[in-house]
């Protein structure tokens, strides 16, 4: 069963940059379809970006499509997220996701394990 750490989370001004990393352990990160999710306040938890197990193939919501982009370093095992030209609204907890099946969803249960999440918060 792999476990998943996010970091790099943190305040930031709005047109600002960080980079979300997902630690794993437990399992070997190329055998998994990973995802960013996201939750704000008051919302519910929402799909970011996902990329296939193969690496081949990456998916992003309309919101950050253009300045969000997903990666993989298998020989670190670990799972990125870089984040540019920040914007108040992509505010929220941050957390990274895994699925043993080999496509693309954008649906939470999907996915069947789950980090513990990182802040992210923008200022304007």
């Amino acid at each position: 069963q792999v476990q998943l750490v996010e970091s790099g989370g943190g305040l930031v001004q709005a047109g600002g940059s960080l980079r979300l990393s997902c630690a794993a352990s437990g399992g070997t990160l190329s055998s998994y379809t990973m995802a960013w999710f996201r939750q704000a306040p008051g919302k519910e938890r929402e799909f970011v970006a996902a990329i296939r197990r193969s690496g081949t193939s990456t998916s992003y919501t309309d919101s950050v499509e253009g300045r969000f982009t997903i990666s993989t370093d298998n020989a670190k095992n670990t799972l990125y997220l870089q984040m540019n030209s920040l914007k108040p609204e992509d505010t929220a907890v941050y957390y990274c996701a895994a699925s043993n099946r080999g496509w693309i969803s954008d649906s939470r249960s999907f996915y069947n394990y789950w980090g513990q999440g990182t802040q992210v918060t923008v200022s304007s």
